[in-house]
């Protein structure tokens, strides 16, 4: 017996020799000495590379022109990490109407799987259809969902604070933080989340990365620079880089502007949105794994083909054609019910033509577009007055026959409708809030323009109310002469306002506007307002009341038509954001 036990010991020691000696022989993974990481952000739903309001292909967007220059890095280079930094699952009739709206499988994630994602970031807009698309993106996901500043109101996590990834032997932790003003912009949506700021929650992933991992890579859906919290930080990337400076790379987004530069050994990327860039950012590394070089190089993809491994998938096929189908009418929306295809007439444009190119007339005068939809959301409220913006400058309701596109055209966001308590000075209030969006005008100014710091979206017009705007005058101080059904309207006057979810969290909550609480909400969304709007008019007329004009500027100058020449040929930038001044364009020599 004891015989066989020491074979048996014998034989298992020469067995682990032999695999011992096999193993040493075997020549080991070779240590990259170089690292690709591959960032996008803020794709907003456009798998394909298509424009379905318009029923057009791209040319220089989509995930299916990511996948192709993805597929080239991977072959040029061992070790490659590709993330995701949000906003990725919304913005498009394909993702908002279809979808988000149904169970199963998405073609957006379903592109994502398909390139092998390693991580992706929730952004904001993640959060638009609430907790349960969140829980469904987790389920079908092949890569870990991040989120390490955010968890639930019990304290329990709601995605994962890190993911891990090794490549050639080089351990790289990847940290995702959202942005934490969702709630600002979601409301209700948000409330079984709650968000810290970005820097300190940053600060303990680190702690806890910093001694497993060779490389650090932090993907936050925040800009570099703060949003909201100017003087804290809490919602930019700043704060990132102050509180962490033993990251290697800082992904940023949201604000759908390209940024490439090295700051103290960081490499910092950021891109713009519809998948028109990739974050593409090079490390070198040493014989101890720690960088020692980088390069951030933002990749433009006009120049690249949509591949097939995203439109011959056949579900991504099925999807893309499912939402022209529901768009022409030939398909179900989500709830079941046909979407209709051409089910209105426009019998003219609704929209003036521009006079300067890049200055959009809808928000120099009251237009037929925003009449059209201040006038649905006043019907189906019953509220006393109502505010929507324009959200696009090229909006318009075009001569002839009107589908979903045309809609989506107009009105690009999946809101509902609030009817919200408000008082005469309230009223006002919100309306200077809202007239910050343009620049004081000076004399000499050949044109209106907007402030840089106010995008367009955030810019609302009012109906149900006569009012002014005097550009001469400095923020907070341009409203005049607000009349309410041909009376001057009164600090105290009690009234109702019709107006979306997004603006009455996002501002009239977030800027302490308004005191009152939504007392009425509308069960489906404004842009379903408006189609049922239409299928009962059958062919609508563009109807413009003149409620509201721009005072304070005077235009008439003897240069201005010859400025105006020079912009719409291309010989002057348009002066959407930097007025041109007939008196600087003077000292320049430009006009004589």
């Amino acid at each position: 017996m004891k015989r066989v036990l020491l074979k048996r010991v014998l034989l298992g020691i020469l067995m682990l020799c032999i695999t011992m000696g096999f193993l040493f022989a075997q020549p080991l993974p070779e240590q990259a000495d170089e690292l690709v990481i591959l960032a996008t952000t803020d794709i907003h739903g456009n798998v394909w590379g298509f424009s379905y309001e318009n029923d057009k292909e791209t040319n220089n967007n989509g995930m299916a022109r990511i996948a192709t220059y993805v597929e080239q890095v991977r072959e040029a280079h061992p070790a490659v990490i590709l993330v995701d930094n949000g906003d990725v699952i919304q913005g498009n009739i394909m993702t908002d109407d279809l979808y988000n709206k149904r169970e199963g499988e998405h073609p957006v994630i379903r592109a994502m799987n398909l390139l092998d994602y390693d991580s992706l970031t929730l952004g904001n807009h993640e959060f638009n259809f609430g907790e349960n698309l969140i829980k469904r993106i987790q389920t079908l996901a092949n890569f870990p969902v991040l989120s390490a500043n955010m968890s639930r109101v019990d304290g329990t996590m709601a995605a994962l604070p890190y993911t891990i990834v090794e490549r050639s032997g080089v351990k790289v932790g990847i940290i995702g933080l959202t942005n934490p003003n969702a709630p600002r912009w979601d409301g209700e949506k948000t409330d079984p989340f709650v968000y810290a700021p970005v820097g300190p929650a940053a600060r303990r992933v680190v702690d806890i990365l910093d001694d497993k991992v060779d490389v650090l890579v932090v993907v936050a859906h925040v800009g570099l620079y703060p949003e909201y919290d100017v003087d804290g930080g809490s919602d930019g990337g700043l704060a990132i880089l102050e509180l962490c400076p033993e990251i290697d790379v800082l992904i940023v987004g949201h604000a759908h502007t390209t940024i490439a530069e090295v700051q103290n050994g960081i490499a910092i990327g950021g891109a713009k949105n519809l998948g028109r860039e990739v974050i593409r950012i090079d490390l070198s590394l040493d014989e101890n794994k720690q960088v020692d070089g980088q390069e951030v190089t933002i990749v433009d993809m006009t120049d690249y083909e949509p591949s097939e491994l995203i439109r011959g998938n056949a579900f991504i096929k099925e999807a893309h054609q499912a939402t022209r189908d529901f768009i022409s009418g030939g398909a179900p929306s989500a709830d079941g019910s046909p979407s209709g295809g051409i089910f209105g007439t426009a019998a003219v444009d609704f929209q003036p033509k521009n006079e300067i190119m890049g200055i959009p007339e809808g928000k120099l005068r009251d237009t037929a577009v925003m009449d059209f939809i201040n006038e649905v959301q006043l019907l189906n409220s019953g509220a006393d007055v109502s505010a929507a913006a324009l959200f696009a400058d090229t909006s318009d309701i075009p001569k002839g026959p009107i589908n979903y596109g045309t809609i989506f055209g107009i009105y690009k966001y999946d809101n509902t409708l609030y009817r919200v308590p408000v008082t005469g000075a309230e009223l006002k209030a919100y309306m200077e809030w809202s007239a910050t969006c343009y620049n004081q005008w000076k004399p000499g100014d050949i044109s209106i323009s907007f402030n840089p710091d106010k995008p367009g979206y955030l810019y609302d017009m009012f109906s149900g109310v006569d009012y002014e705007i005097d550009l001469s005058k400095p923020e907070g101080q341009r409203i005049k002469n607000v009349m309410f059904k041909g009376k001057p309207l009164s600090d105290t006057q009690k009234l109702t306002l019709a107006v979306n979810n997004y603006r009455y969290s996002s501002a009239l909550k977030a800027q302490k506007l308004v005191s009152g609480v939504r007392e009425w909400e509308s069960p489906n969304s404004i842009r379903d307002m408006l189609v049922a709007y239409i299928k009962e008019k059958g062919t609508i007329y563009p109807k413009v009341d003149n409620n509201w004009k721009i005072v304070g500027v005077n235009l008439d100058s003897p240069y201005r038509k010859q400025v105006i020449k020079m912009v719409n040929e291309g010989k002057l930038e348009s002066p959407y954001n930097n007025p041109l001044n007939v008196n600087e364009l003077k000292k320049q020599g430009i006009i004589k």
